[in-house]
């Protein structure tokens, strides 16, 4: 039945590559014995040789030629896991082009090339597998289309990015600034020396992206995924949170809005009774509802080697029993649909603002009539006295739209009596 012998070859051994290949090593047999196949891992392509490398690479498997493992006949499968976009799609393609099947772990690639790269795979009849591009070692894109497939998925929110989570978490849980603690991320290797990626939101958009092609089966343009940091929030904002109830995540939010995908990154407001805002420091977690399933999470730890390295050995695996078994190419094409992302600016949601005026008569009233001219309702107001004679105010707003609470802000900056609007956080109850 099939091959006994399951050759693999790896683009890049940093982090991913040398844990898979670490994974692959210490559960060889385990491995052989549940797909009735050894994986051998035969050639490794690397920038540098004279790198460090952890013991359990084999030197003598290491080339700095690509071609070495994109060429040879003998290699089955090729893992990705060098990121970037090139030139990983053109070794890619051409890997495809020569018969090999591709677990690929680069979330950018995917979520920006995906949708050329996929049907190359289905046109030749091969696997493509991306498990490891989103959450790390939680198990969701196999989920997706496998034992959740049957479901209509209407929404998936999570927390996508470790950086940001450890960096909320410390925040709330020992009240400092942001910068602070990045610092501390940076020094831990939490965070990368340029964190752009991650605080910004990049990454997390990536992500989504992947995510929701996934589970409402349609095309997503990466540059109409809407994505913002969390460099602004302060220890303010996680101040006010907590005494209003909520806590600071940066979500990944998808869900169907009508005939339309609502797809959106940022910082927001979580009920501390949800199961999202018990999720901290680099944990990830992820949480859908489909319309036979209910809800369903997942939890754990969504980068790091082993953990991503256990998804993407994992895609192995899936690939050589369907190269045992002759049944490739089983989930290529899964975007059969056509749904238009919804413009931010017409995304309805409940909003925090915090801002800082003149502590005198009328000026509470003079901002609320500003939020109804726009049709913003207003669901509790907060005033804390400060110094100099100004006082700091907070509002949470029943749910408006996104463009309404946009323009009010705009003309509230222009009121005499406000100093400064320091953040508007979206509230997800």
């Amino acid at each position: 039945m099939g091959k006994n012998v399951i050759n693999v070859g790896f683009l890049g051994c940093g982090n991913v590559g040398a844990g898979t290949i670490k994974v692959l090593h210490d559960n060889a047999e385990a491995i052989r014995r549940k797909i009735g196949a050894e994986i051998r891992v035969k050639r490794v392509a690397v920038a540098h040789l004279d790198k460090a490398r952890p013991e359990w690479v084999d030197r003598d498997l290491l080339t700095t030629d690509p071609a070495d493992v994109i060429d040879d006949p003998e290699i089955d499968i090729l893992a990705e896991t060098i990121g970037g976009l090139n030139p990983a799609k053109a070794y890619l393609i051409r890997a495809m082009e020569r018969g090999k099947h591709i677990v690929s772990a680069n979330k950018e690639l995917l979520a920006k090339e995906g949708h050329d790269l996929l049907p190359v795979a289905a046109e030749r009849g091969l696997d493509f597998f991306f498990e490891g591009a989103v959450a790390g070692g939680i198990p969701i894109i196999r989920p997706l289309m496998t034992d959740l497939a049957a479901n209509r998925i209407d929404r998936i929110e999570g927390i996508v990015n470790g950086t940001t989570n450890f960096i909320l978490t410390k925040m709330a849980h020992e009240g400092r600034d942001f910068g602070e603690v990045l610092a501390e991320a940076q020094k831990l290797g939490y965070a990368e020396v340029d964190p752009t990626d991650d605080v910004e939101g990049y990454d997390a958009a990536y992500k989504l992206a992947i995510l929701a092609s996934t589970a409402f089966s349609s095309r997503v343009p990466i540059r109409e995924v809407y994505f913002e940091g969390i460099r602004n929030v302060s220890a303010a904002d996680i101040h006010s949170a907590a005494e209003l109830g909520y806590v600071i995540k940066l979500l990944a939010i998808a869900k169907r809005a009508g005939d339309s995908m609502e797809l959106r990154v940022h910082p927001a407001f979580v009920p501390k009774l949800h199961p999202l805002s018990a999720v901290n420091d680099v944990f990830n977690a992820l949480f859908l509802h489909g319309d036979a399933v209910g809800d369903v999470m997942f939890y754990g730890r969504g980068a790091g080697s082993l953990p991503t390295g256990s998804a993407v050995a994992g895609d192995i695996m899936d690939i050589a029993r369907n190269i045992r078994t002759d049944s490739t190419a089983r989930v290529a094409s899964t975007c059969f649909a056509q749904l238009p992302i919804l413009p931010m600016d017409e995304v309805q949601t409940r909003y925090y603002i915090r801002m800082r005026v003149e502590d005198r008569p009328k000026v509470l009233a003079a901002v609320a009539n500003v939020l109804g001219d726009h049709q913003v309702s207003i669901a509790s107001v907060v005033q804390r006295e400060t110094h100099d004679g100004q006082a700091e105010i907070v509002w949470l707003t029943h749910p408006a739209v996104e463009r309404n609470m946009k323009a009010a802000l705009e003309e509230i900056r222009n009121l005499p009596a406000v100093r400064a609007v320091n953040n508007m956080i979206r509230v997800e109850d």
